[in-house]
């Protein structure tokens, strides 16, 4: 995590925004001047708002100042986040009625020499009164259109930031950008500058992105960030780095519950690791996942399943079926089941959920599945980044993680849109396979970092009563392919259990 750097400085203020303070490195530098930049609808009202009130929460003088929303619309706006506006002083500068009379209209000077110089009396007036400590100035568009020029504009600005400092006021100016031409010189006067953007996806919500493009002086988290609006106000999911949480710790290992699989796993699987459950679909790959949520809440730990495909009632009804119990755990709390919608969730709002689900203590996570996950992903080519930076989190945390990736094809030469093998510590494979007139399944365990492993194949079957797992399949060759063929010996027992 950055080091905060308000941790021994009083030169530092919240936004209000938890997730933005983290990617600003601890919030905002006072008495400087900070531009908020996005496109109508990007939220940037709504981040205003959330600024004053955290200072009108302190204690603070906290002042908005509208060139174009009035105060019903501002308080609407809080109303219907349920923020209370107890405290924030509203201005509104904004035109009369009495310009829509043609003989109020002017004549001999151009309209934008009377109305800047108007404006800017309105504005220095309620700061005089009001002695503001925070400030919002919404928006510099109307100001940029008032002002004609580039040059009287940026000098505008220029002095503005000055009026600002020597009452030690911190600044955030708002620009949606529809002014002509789109200047962004304001960009290379503010201390700070935040941008918001949000892109149309081709089906579902659309993305949202914030970024810092400049702060000067302060270490920030760069690149973009998920964000959200939701009922209750701005919502920014700060990027994962790896880098951030590694450390040494010596992990134990998971038992599975099953003597003959925990046999072919050395024991269990190790704390902080990641496997991958691969196979074609039906094969009871998320069956298996549930056998160590079953026995990680059997012993009265927290796990946490996150579902794409699959519905909670689906799950706990298939776990019934099969002898183990999820009901219980799901019930008492033990295991938080999140079902996901990949066309509402963003990736970062994604991670953040599992983060968080880690941070409140569940040792196993499940995320079913990998085919889900990518749909959820707008830009399939990262997907493995972000997915590298999930699971360095996890297993820093000693989170047990599997991934249920679905693979295209029944039997013979199956594929995955998708191959996260090489990042995974453990991987397992399930098969079908051809024998006497019937189709049964196999498992073996492909890779496994943590200890040493069996490297047969074994009869997996899904019974009433669970999961079991079989004798070697030592007189076929050829099970992977799906068309196995016997080698040696009757075979009579082969398909019997232990």
């Amino acid at each position: 995590m950055l080091s905060q750097q308000n941790n021994s400085s009083q030169a530092f203020i919240s936004t209000g925004v938890p997730g933005l303070d983290n990617i600003l490195g601890g919030g905002l530098t006072k008495e400087r001047l900070y531009l908020l930049e996005g496109d109508p609808g990007a939220g940037k009202t709504t981040i205003a708002l959330q600024f004053l009130i955290e200072g009108a929460k302190r204690g603070e003088s906290v002042l908005y100042i509208t060139l174009a929303e009035n105060n019903i619309e501002l308080r609407a706006v809080a109303a219907s986040h349920g923020f209370s506006m107890d405290g924030v002083t509203v201005h509104e500068v904004i035109p009369e009625e009495s310009i829509l009379d043609p003989d109020e209209q002017y004549t001999i000077l151009h309209p934008s020499e009377v109305e800047l110089g108007e404006t800017n009396k309105l504005i220095l007036e309620v700061i005089e009164r009001t002695r503001p400590t925070r400030i919002v100035l919404d928006s510099l568009s109307e100001l940029q259109l008032l002002s004609g020029s580039a040059l009287r504009y940026r000098r505008h600005v220029l002095a503005l930031k000055q009026y600002f400092a020597t009452r030690s006021c911190t600044a955030l100016l708002l620009d949606d950008k529809t002014a002509i031409g789109g200047d962004q010189q304001v960009r290379s006067i503010a201390h700070g500058v935040i941008s918001l953007q949000h892109t149309d996806s081709e089906y579902g919500a659309e993305r949202r992105l914030v970024r810092i493009l400049k702060y000067r002086g302060i270490s920030f988290r760069r690149g973009p960030h998920d964000y959200s609006i939701i009922s209750g106000g701005i919502v920014v999911y700060p990027r994962i780095v790896a880098a951030e949480s590694r450390e040494l710790i010596k992990r134990s290992q998971i038992p599975s519950g099953l003597a003959s699989f925990d046999a072919m796993l050395g024991g269990g699987i190790e704390e902080g690791s990641s496997t991958l459950i691969s196979g074609p679909p039906g094969t009871g790959k998320s069956s298996l996942a549930a056998q160590f949520i079953a026995a990680v809440t059997g012993q009265g730990k927290p796990a946490a399943i996150f579902l794409f495909e699959e519905s909670l009632n689906t799950l706990l009804n298939r776990c019934d079926g099969i002898g183990l119990d999820l009901r219980t755990p799901y019930e008492s709390g033990l295991l938080a089941v999140y079902q996901i919608d990949p066309a509402e969730m963003s990736p970062g709002e994604f991670t953040h959920t599992v983060c968080k689900a880690a941070d409140n203590g569940a040792r196993v996570i499940v995320i079913d599945s990998l085919n889900g996950y990518m749909n959820a992903m707008p830009e399939a080519s990262f997907l493995t980044t972000h997915l590298h930076e999930v699971l360095t989190y996890l297993g820093q945390r000693g989170v047990v993680t599997f991934l249920v990736g679905v693979q295209q094809g029944i039997v013979g030469a199956m594929s995955t849109s998708l191959d996260v093998s090489y990042m995974a510590d453990n991987v397992l494979i399930l098969r079908y396979f051809e024998a006497r007139g019937a189709v049964e399944k196999a498992i073996s365990v492909f890779k496994k970092r943590g200890s040493a492993h069996e490297t047969t194949l074994r009869r997996f079957c899904i019974t009433a009563h669970g999961i079991e797992v079989g004798r070697v399949l030592e007189n076929f060759q050829g099970i992977l392919t799906g068309v196995p063929t016997l080698v040696a010996g009757p075979g009579g027992n082969d398909f019997l259990p232990t």
